[in-house]
């Protein structure tokens, strides 16, 4: 197709045969190549995604002028370097969470793409499941109401990583979604973070997040690598209606409970306060019809939007900044055994707020 934008995946370990399979058969790209240094490795991907060229060293790669794109699948510490090469190139990035190993150099990565008019998506992939983008369609529309908590369960038995604790392992996904579906995305000032290494393996295999938000709302995210039984479940409770994702649940992977306690406001002595007593709501519960799609297909359709109508994609850097600034507050917070830490601004209206 003419109108295929050309995009080369770096990385062909774990998540990188992810990607290239995705653009390898998305109409809106045509993979032309798998940069990894090992060359054996990237090979044996080239041939299962149709035969495309193979390259180890990244510098060959960025300068070929059949590539817009690159999809960065490699180890965090490694994010800034590549992404930075690539704008610099002039090539529309992708990187793989977490945005970078550090906020600064996340952001140098946001600013470089911005003062070069290149797209600099996240690789959110929850975000662009059908399950999460109809979440985030109830809670626009005012289904929930205005959100009075969010309570993320994400465990299972390993894998323990060798270089991050299982907060950035796994809690990114939690946090990518909480920024996704909240009107005006994750923004806490502070959070706290209390870690339990019980097995001695030097970082913290279990995990408790709590971030309070907007109007004394609070949201709490549960990351363990030691749990028997897996479960990824998110509960999040508004003053209309209360909803569960159940994501190991395909056949009712979203149930909305019309129900919840409702506070009355009565005069006493002529001073408004809330009544002694509460009353229970006990309503329908209902799941919504979702379509049946990979969620990396509409990542990378996204990407292809985003740069064809020079716009931001959904999941772009500054949401992965900030879900990176609340990883660091968190590697602070579990430090100081679990005190608040404060949470960097972001966005420019944040700093604009903090100064």
């Amino acid at each position: 197709m003419d109108n295929q934008l050309r995009i080369a995946v770096i990385g062909a370990g774990y998540w990188g045969p992810n990607l290239a399979r995705n653009f390898s058969v998305s109409p809106d790209w045509r993979l032309v190549a798998i940069c990894d240094l090992d060359r054996e490795r990237a090979e044996g991907l080239a041939a299962r995604v149709g035969g495309v060229d193979v390259v180890t060293d990244v510098d060959d790669l960025l300068a070929r002028d059949d590539v817009d794109a690159v999809a960065i699948a490699t180890p965090a510490r490694t994010h800034h370097g590549l992404a930075i090469k690539a704008l610099a190139a002039g090539k529309h990035v992708m990187v793989e969470k977490p945005l970078a190993d550090a906020s600064n150099l996340g952001r140098a990565m946001v600013d470089m793409a911005s003062a070069s008019g290149l797209v600099l998506m996240a690789d959110h992939t929850y975000c662009y499941t059908p399950a999460v983008l109809k979440i985030r369609e109830l809670i626009e529309e005012g289904a929930l109401g205005d959100i009075l908590f969010v309570d993320s369960t994400r465990i299972n038995l390993g894998l323990i990583q060798p270089d991050v604790n299982v907060f950035w392992d796994l809690a990114p996904h939690d946090l990518s979604i909480i920024d996704f579906v909240l009107p005006g995305g994750l923004r806490p000032a502070t959070v706290s973070a209390h870690g339990a290494d019980p097995l001695g393996a030097g970082k913290a295999c279990v995990g408790y997040l709590v971030l309070p938000l907007e109007n004394g709302a609070m949201a709490h995210v549960h990351v363990n690598w030691l749990s028997p039984t897996k479960i990824r479940q998110m509960v999040i409770g508004g003053t209309k209606r209360t909803l569960v994702w159940d994501d190991l649940n395909p056949q009712q992977r979203i149930s909305v409970y019309d129900r919840g306690v409702d506070l009355g406001l009565q005069a006493v002595d002529g001073v408004e306060r809330t009544a002694a007593t509460v009353s229970y709501r006990l309503g329908d519960t209902w799941s919504p019809a979702l379509p049946e799609r990979e969620a990396l297909g509409q990542m990378a359709a996204e990407f292809a939007e985003s740069i064809r109508e020079r716009r931001a994609p959904r999941t772009d850097g500054n949401a992965g900044l900030r879900v990176l600034s609340v990883l660091e507050a968190a590697s602070r917070s579990l430090d100081a055994g679990g005190a608040a830490a404060a949470v960097a601004p972001v966005d420019a209206e944040q700093l604009a707020g903090a100064r």
